[in-house]
């Protein structure tokens, strides 16, 4: 998994609440086994009008969503942080995500922020009136800013952050502790050994 430090990037707004994962990744295209490709997929209904917001010239590109509260409920899948991620983002900012879908966005290296709303309906406005608006997430320092200076600080719990911070999925951090894990399997071993030479005889 890459390293979350920090990013800088468009912000598209997506000014909708209660957004679950069947519209981030219709149910008809996860008979993928591979996590790339989903991108093409991403908001697969929405997409088809052509004034839907990440349609726009202005969003192309866009690295950080703010969306609505509720951000992606429903369904269990974790294509939808696959899809977003193959898309292009690397942040999601709502007031709330649906439990499942924000644990499996930090598994999987993509941020999701929690925000007052109106911290983040002020950042709709901006990213709205000011088309090609562009925030730095600094995961290091917990902050947000934009061209002007700070916009908002936000809160991660420090072992999460800490997985981000070094690139670290659940196979990564287990082989945080291999010299254990091998002192282990080596003290083992003759003991299993022992075993089979007694059962034999």
């Amino acid at each position: 998994m890459e390293k979350f430090v920090r990013e800088t990037g468009i912000v598209a707004p997506l000014d909708r609440v209660d957004v679950d994962t069947d519209q981030i990744i219709p149910k008809q295209f996860l008979k993928r086994i591979e996590r790339t490709g989903f991108g093409q997929f991403l908001f697969y209904d929405w997409m088809k009008d052509p004034n839907f917001e990440l349609r726009q010239p202005a969003y192309q590109g866009a690295s950080i969503l703010v969306s609505g509260r509720n951000f992606g409920c429903g369904s269990s899948r974790e294509h939808a942080p696959w899809a977003l991620q193959d898309y292009g983002f690397k942040v999601v900012i709502a007031p709330s995500f649906g439990d499942i879908f924000f644990n499996n966005s930090f598994k999987n290296g993509m941020l999701p922020i929690v925000l007052p709303e109106e911290t983040v309906n002020e950042l709709l406005a901006r990213a709205k009136e000011r088309p090609g608006y562009k925030l730095t997430v600094d995961l290091e320092k917990q902050e947000i800013a934009d061209e002007e200076g700070p916009v908002a600080r936000f809160e991660v719990d420090p072992f999460r952050r800490h997985l981000l911070l070094n690139g670290l999925d659940d196979i990564g951090l287990t082989l945080e502790h291999e010299a254990d894990i091998t002192a282990y399997e080596q003290q083992r071993q003759p003991a299993r050994l022992r075993g089979l030479t007694t059962a034999a005889a």
